[in-house]
């Protein structure tokens, strides 16, 4: 016979969460005591009675998802996780925050069974549960059937003071609020605590107002209400829009420091720790408890929602057999299949196409709808135009009868969101998602790309405008450190194409073979064709770099390059050419998939007798490991200026004349 969850088990449940997260603290001598003390009670409400999961198959694709925005208060999320018996043993929550274990100092996607994205940068994660339910809601419309499919699972979110003072929340918010997302739900830690002392010193706004301004179903209760937080999530469900749940909680709950700000952070210590544990009921010795009557109370509850599986599948089972076509192109989705002749399809007939590269981009975008239909989701942060990232005819989200069927997001101008926003959506495990804007506003998307690379999820930022030849708006537009930047995230590939083929092949690498995030780099300005010396192929992008342009002997000089500066360095070639200089032409779309190859080959295409040459339009400090002692890298180090881009080329040496010049000072010493 099941347990019955009594007044007197719920406590033993939630003082256990508690318990483990004091002696997990004390026993790394660090972590947050606080906020998991204060929501234990709420958050494993939520868990019991209302999250939709199988602990026997994190990644099962109708599970609700769980997102803890307060990343700090990981040992809340772990607790749970081994309570519930998601492959997190006991040992795991011993070995908190030390080296190799699965519960690290905030929650880590890939890492930890359960944790459905990595969480500490607060606000982020309030981001990516945005874009979670943002794929959720599209897959639904775009697959789903009679109300039966995929796609039908809700997001809850765990936030706190600190989540909703960043900025990227705020911008998360009001999208979620104007698309009208009613399967997302934000459980608010309302606790009036910050580290550096009460919210009162910094925080004095209305957020339940805020909330309802930005188009939300808002509820305040008492945390500790468990009633009042079932009739409150009963209330977020039915209102056909965003949930926000406002807890007023305690935050170190039980402990002679509750409601100051020093419990946020931890350890204990003696003391303190025993007159906690006293007052909670919680057996000191020994450690790390979690009495039988909780794990056998979590166990029969995780049987149950086992079984609710069985019943959520059987639907899909149901769905598939009726809607075959529909559950074909969802599973050809997510799977990522392509064409055989996919990367063909991709360049056919763009060879000798003169054009900026952001065109050449946008082109791929379509050319990809027609092919793997439905299998894009993304926009730009009110550049659409200039970045070329909607596809035609694929309808907008948030437009129309059907107002998630489209495969366009108007982001607005909110960088920060949609970044956040983007690898939700890549998380969801779904869609490809993209995110454009200018490259010199990868500096507002720099946290969640960041993030990104972490995670491993393959989101894909479009940036354009990639150098001062973004002509008169000045250096405010005008990228100087921002590719250096981007290449010195790990784990993150940047693609700076420099014709249509290569733009083409960038993106079918992007496609079928990325297995994280990547950054294009795409140029305003129209460029010319590349005369290659090969053939066409996916190899072009895949090994990161190529020769463009040899020389009839051996070369005196190579010179390397990506984007627009490519076509220069040929010009440039061809001037030395005449002088007797014989010059070698690398064009060098990605330095990390280069930096990736063989050193054979890497050394067939720069020999080490030979000095090279980095052109590179912009800082191009990233190309200094390649140039070597004696090479030399040709970039910009101030910042651009306001004039036709053409003038700028002038001004700033960017010249086959003058790059000539220069490589010919630097060959004679």
């Amino acid at each position: 016979m099941p347990s019955e969850l009594t007044p007197a088990l719920r406590a033993q449940i939630e003082n256990t969460i508690r318990g483990l997260t004091i002696d997990a603290v004390e026993a790394a001598g660090i972590g947050h005591l606080g906020a998991p003390m204060g929501l234990a009670r709420p958050v494993f409400q939520l868990w019991d009675r209302h999250l939709r999961f199988d602990p026997s198959d994190p990644a099962w694709v109708l599970r609700d998802r769980f997102v803890l925005s307060a990343g700090h208060a990981s040992m809340l999320l772990y607790s749970l996780l081994h309570l519930f018996g998601y492959g997190l043993p006991l040992a795991e929550i011993k070995g908190f925050r030390q080296l190799h274990s699965k519960t690290p100092g905030h929650p880590e996607h890939g890492e930890t069974p359960g944790v459905e994205t990595t969480t500490g940068p607060l606000g982020q994660g309030f981001g990516n549960a945005v874009g979670m339910a943002l794929a959720a809601k599209t897959t639904r419309a775009r697959f789903g059937r009679a109300g039966e499919g995929p796609g039908q699972h809700r997001v809850y979110v765990v936030a706190s003071d600190g989540d909703l003072m960043e900025g990227v929340s705020y911008e998360s918010s009001s999208l979620a609020g104007h698309l009208k997302l009613d399967n997302l739900v934000v459980l608010y830690d309302d606790n009036h605590v910050t580290i550096d002392g009460p919210t009162s010193w910094t925080f004095s706004e209305d957020v339940p107002a805020r909330f309802r301004a930005q188009g939300w179903q808002v509820e305040s209760i008492d945390g500790e209400d468990v009633a009042a937080l079932d009739r409150a999530l009963a209330a977020a469900h039915g209102a056909g829009k965003p949930g926000l749940i406002a807890l007023r909680t305690t935050i170190g709950h039980g402990s002679p420091w509750a409601g100051q700000s020093k419990v946020h952070g931890g350890p204990f210590g003696e003391e303190a720790l025993r007159a906690t544990k006293q007052k909670l009921g919680i057996p000191e010795s020994p450690t790390f408890l979690v009495p039988d009557a909780v794990r056998s109370y979590c166990a029969e509850r995780a049987a149950a929602k086992r079984e609710e599986r069985k019943a959520a599948d059987a639907r899909l089972a149901g769905w598939r057999s009726a809607h075959a076509d529909a559950a074909k192109s969802w599973e050809v989705v997510r799977s990522r299949a392509v064409p055989a002749d996919f990367a063909a399809k991709l360049v056919d007939g763009l060879e000798g196409k003169a054009d900026a590269t952001r065109k050449h981009s946008g082109t791929a975008l379509g050319r990809i709808a027609a092919l793997v239909p439905g299998l894009l989701l993304g926009g730009s942060a009110d550049l659409a135009g200039s970045t070329n990232t909607t596809v035609s005819g694929s309808g907008t989200i948030g437009q129309g009868d059907e107002p998630f069927a489209g495969g366009t997001v108007h982001f607005g101008v909110r960088e920060h969101a949609m970044a956040a926003i983007t690898n939700g959506i890549a998380l969801d495990g779904t869609f490809l998602p993209y995110a454009g804007t200018f490259l010199v506003f990868s500096d507002y998307m720099r946290p969640s790309v960041r993030l990104a690379a972490l995670m491993r999820a393959r989101s894909a930022f479009v940036f354009t405008h990639d150098s001062i030849f973004v002509g008169e708006d000045g250096p405010t537009h005008q990228p100087i450190e921002q590719l250096d930047a981007l290449r010195a995230i790990p784990g993150l590939t940047v693609i700076r194409p420099a014709d249509a083929i290569e733009s083409a092949l960038a993106w079918a690498w992007i496609v079928s073979e990325a297995r994280g995030p990547v950054a294009l780099a795409l140029t305003r300005q129209t460029l010319p064709a590349l005369k290659r010396e090969g053939a066409l192929s996916l190899e072009l992008v895949r090994r990161g770099a190529y020769t463009v342009r040899e020389p009839a002997g051996e070369p005196d000089v190579v010179l390397i390059a990506s984007g627009s500066e490519v076509s220069l360095a040929c010009e440039a070639a061809a001037l030395l050419s005449s002088d007797g200089v014989a010059a070698r032409v690398v064009s060098a779309p990605s330095l990390e998939r280069f930096a990736a190859q063989p050193a054979a080959y890497r050394d067939e295409l720069l020999p080490s007798a030979v000095p090279v040459v980095a052109v590179e339009a912009g800082r191009g400090e990233s190309w200094r490991g390649l140039v070597g002692r004696e090479g030399l890298v040709y970039g910009i180090d101030r910042f651009g200026a306001s004039a036709p881009y053409k003038k700028l080329a002038e001004y700033f040496g960017f010249t086959p004349d003058a790059l000539a010049k220069r490589v010919r000072e630097h060959l004679r010493g």
